[in-house]
């Protein structure tokens, strides 16, 4: 951090705001004291702090390949995140970050990559996916799951056609509760596996959702062939502080903010307070 303090928030402006659905709103934000760049990798997150409000801990959701800004995408669930609701372009927040861990983007090199994402879990994943995009030489085949209760909770509309569009990318998209022009697939995100075949030993499966959704999902993986190395959770919903100190995340020896939030499954398989 260029204040050399993991405590200090920087001072940040919000240069774009986007309505994306009724409860999430985009947040593009570019650094006040003149940092090039957040510095952050795909999978990390940040800590937003609104003065005289309180902060919150928010995944990022733009690959660092995307320019020096960054992106937030934040739902009004709590205090701070009804107050930055409430912010307009050219107001300011306080950053503390990057922390954690990241998505495997070196390991996941020469291999194919099942993204599992439901609902708000596409916020951080699609990160890892922009950055594998924009890397696309790298990777093998581009495989995305995207599941949603209802049509209107889907996430960044436009970035969505634009995968629908690529050839290099297998987008299978899923509703729990379809509405009449959905023509897409019907049901739970469990059902978009065996849409696609895979090569589960050359697969790297990542997945990111609802916490009731982890079990069901690596049942399906584990199901397929593929390796538990291989399998990959993000589990910063467990988050606060962000530096290890006020214990909210931890799960018997793990700090979530600094051993996670992105865990290969073989490292907490067992922990079942984990998932």
């Amino acid at each position: 951090m260029a204040n050399n303090s993991i405590y200090k928030p920087e001072l940040a402006e919000l240069v774009r705001i986007e309505q994306l659905t009724e409860y999430e709103k985009l947040f593009e934000i570019a650094l006040a004291n003149g940092r090039e760049s957040l510095g952050h990798l795909p999978g990390q997150f940040v800590e937003v702090s609104v003065l005289g409000v309180g902060e919150a801990p928010i995944s990022v959701s733009s690959s660092p390949t995307r320019g020096k800004n960054f992106e937030l995408v934040v739902r009004k669930v709590g205090n701070v995140t009804k107050v930055l609701h409430e912010l307009r372009t050219g107001d300011q927040v306080g950053i503390r970050g990057p922390f954690g861990t990241h998505f495997p983007l070196e390991e996941a090199e020469g291999k194919d990559l099942l993204f599992v994402a439901g609902g708000i879990g596409l916020i951080p994943l699609r990160s890892f996916i922009q950055y594998v995009l924009d890397n696309r030489h790298k990777y093998g085949r581009v495989i995305i799951f995207y599941g949603c209760k209802t049509l209107p909770e889907q996430l960044f509309l436009d970035e969505l056609k634009k995968w629908r569009r690529r050839e290099d990318v297998e987008l299978v998209e899923t509703l729990d509760n379809p509405c009449r022009q959905w023509k897409g697939n019907v049901g739970v995100i469990t059902t978009c596996f065996p849409k696609v075949k895979i090569d589960p030993e050359n697969t790297i499966c990542t997945v990111v959702g609802p916490p009731v959704m982890y079990k069901f999902c690596l049942i399906e993986a584990r199901a397929q062939g593929i390796p538990d190395d291989n399998i990959y959770l993000s589990l910063e919903r467990r988050m606060k502080c962000g530096v290890g100190k006020c214990g909210h995340c931890q799960i018997n020896h793990i700090y979530v903010c600094q051993d996670g939030p992105v865990f290969k499954y073989s490292d907490i398989r067992g922990l079942e307070e984990a998932i």
